[in-house]
């Protein structure tokens, strides 16, 4: 079982990133998928969640209307648009399977 994120990097206040986590080895459409983020020094904070077949998603307040997921069964992969990204959203961002299969994580950097 692998989780494998790509897409993070260094953005202005402002922009935008798309996060993506691509799954291996086990049945991806089975499962609730969740991204999580953790600030320099902080613990852990969950962002958002996404059911096996895409009906129900649920994003944290404070990401809420700035950030969307989205996943695609066939692909085997979910993503994370990030849009008007603020310095605070600055952090290792990471997909986890609902059966706890964690991705090695993208580090995100918000700054001018």
């Amino acid at each position: 079982e692998q989780l494998v994120e790509s897409g993070g990097g260094l953005v202005q206040p402002g922009g935008s990133l798309r996060l993506s986590c691509a799954a291996s080895g086990f049945t991806f459409n089975s499962y609730v998928m969740s991204w999580v983020r953790q600030a320099p020094g902080k613990g852990l904070e969950w962002v958002s969640d996404i059911n096996h077949d895409s009906a129900i998603t649920k994003s944290a307040d404070s990401v809420k209307g700035r950030f969307a997921i989205s996943r695609d069964n066939i692909k085997k992969t979910i993503y994370l648009q990030m849009n008007n990204l603020k310095p605070e959203d600055t952090a290792v961002y990471y997909c986890k399977s609902s059966d706890d299969v964690w991705g090695q994580g993208a580090q995100v950097t918000v700054s001018s």
